[in-house]
């Protein structure tokens, strides 16, 4: 009976604050599903808003994506209250909590995946041998947030690279085309590195097995540049780039490094012109030196970070360098067959870390391809302002890059990442 009272006065305070205009102080716990501070709300006609919160002491909030929902500050507590109050008003759609968001991956070795949430964790290698020592907690792109409002659905990334692995089904579903502007016999990766470099931009999410990509709504354009050795030419990068364009690719990833060419850059300054956003690893020289195609004025260099938000030892650096991502044991697919990579660096078939300024440049593709996603009347220069603009100020901005750590999060919504 007590608890009845009491819940009944809790509710005429509610009513009273509703008919004032006001709401009465929070005092309760904190309620760690919902997001603290901040509440969303639609209004059936946005020039009624201002006035319908100014009478709750509040002021307008920025847009959330295209779902015509407004983003509302609010004091820490009144979360609810608020809530309850502003969908009572015929002038609002709906008001809600703004929810927090929690890993729904049922993906094998998302737990391992520090690069889209690091809540400080250490993980193994796939065989065990290696062990990453715990992180940063928010070291991470947060990839997972970004998902609340596109996964990337529609956008085509180029991975041109040394193929996709046909025998992982995480992300050979994912690849739309192949090509091969190799000597060698196929198609398939038979080296490693582009399935790994596919993987972290597309690997299928929730499908109970394996790993997550940055961009899960994403679908590959396969074209393999690296032979089953792992050389490539200037003229097959310049075809493949051609390539990509004319098959519809809005963002393409190159980890790889050639010297400077005329015909590349040629290459690379058409795709620019056709819409395209292109990225490529920095280099893993530990130095300032340029490395091409990333160099070029039309592509987004890429450094790379660890699981605690430091520049990766091992990672090409200097003003001329764009930004930064997690590059340093990042989990992703493998090959289901012998492969190149596995010999060399002692890695599992299937799924396993690896490190470079190749593994961070897809992170970075992937987020231009979230992006797009969610912008999509922006142009290609557009959305790398935005990508560029809303780093994390990581690492020494203008020594060793010359923005921060990129956040997928925030090239989709105005803020609460």
């Amino acid at each position: 009976m007590k608890k009845l009272v009491l819940a009944g006065f809790a509710a005429l305070l509610m009513v009273i604050g509703t008919l004032l205009g006001a709401v009465a102080p929070g005092n309760a716990a904190a309620d760690p599903s919902i997001t603290a501070g901040q509440i969303l709300v639609k209004f059936r006609d946005n020039t009624a808003a201002a006035g319908i919160l100014r009478a709750f002491g509040l002021t307008d909030g920025p847009g959330v994506g295209s779902t015509g929902a407004h983003l509302i500050t609010v004091p820490d507590g009144k979360e609810l209250q608020l809530v309850d109050a502003l969908g009572r008003n015929p002038m609002v759609e709906y008001a809600e909590p703004d929810f927090v968001v929690t890993p729904a991956s049922d993906d094998t070795y998302f737990s391992r995946q520090y690069a889209l949430q690091n809540t400080g964790q250490s993980f193994t290698n796939t065989a065990g041998t290696v062990t990453v020592a715990a992180g940063k907690d928010d070291a991470d792109v947060d990839a997972v947030e970004a998902w609340t409002v596109t996964t990337g659905t529609g956008i085509k990334v180029a991975v041109l690279d040394s193929g996709v692995a046909t025998d992982n089904p995480d992300i050979n579903p994912k690849v739309v085309a192949r090509t091969n502007f190799t000597t060698s016999r196929s198609n398939d990766d038979n080296y490693g590195h582009g399935t790994h470099v596919a993987g972290i931009v597309a690997a299928t999410a929730n499908n109970g097995i394996g790993v997550a990509g940055v961009c899960p709504g994403c679908t590959i354009l396969a074209g393999k540049i690296l032979s089953d050795t792992g050389a490539g030419s200037s003229s097959g990068l310049a075809n493949g780039i051609n390539w990509a364009v004319n098959n519809g690719a809005k963002v393409i990833n190159m980890s790889l490094a050639v010297g400077t060419s005329t015909t590349l850059e040629t290459a690379v300054n058409n795709a620019w012109n056709a819409g395209v956003v292109l990225v490529a690893a920095a280099g893993n020289g530990s130095n300032t030196t340029m490395m091409y195609p990333a160099a070029y004025p039309n592509v987004i260099a890429v450094g790379a970070t660890d699981n605690n938000d430091k520049k990766a030892s091992f990672s090409t650096y200097g003003a001329w360098v764009d930004v930064a991502a997690p590059g340093v044991s990042v989990y992703s697919t493998f090959p289901n067959h012998r492969f190149t990579l596995a010999r060399e660096y002692n890695r599992s078939q299937g799924y396993d870390i690896g490190s470079g300024t190749s593994m961070a440049s897809p992170i970075v593709a992937a987020v231009a391809a979230l992006a797009r996603s969610a912008n999509p009347g922006a142009t290609n220069a557009d959305i790398r302002a935005k990508v560029e603009s809303t780093t994390d100020p990581v690492g020494v901005i203008g020594s060793d890059w010359a923005h921060g750590r990129v956040n997928a999060c925030k090239v989709v919504v105005a803020q609460g990442c």
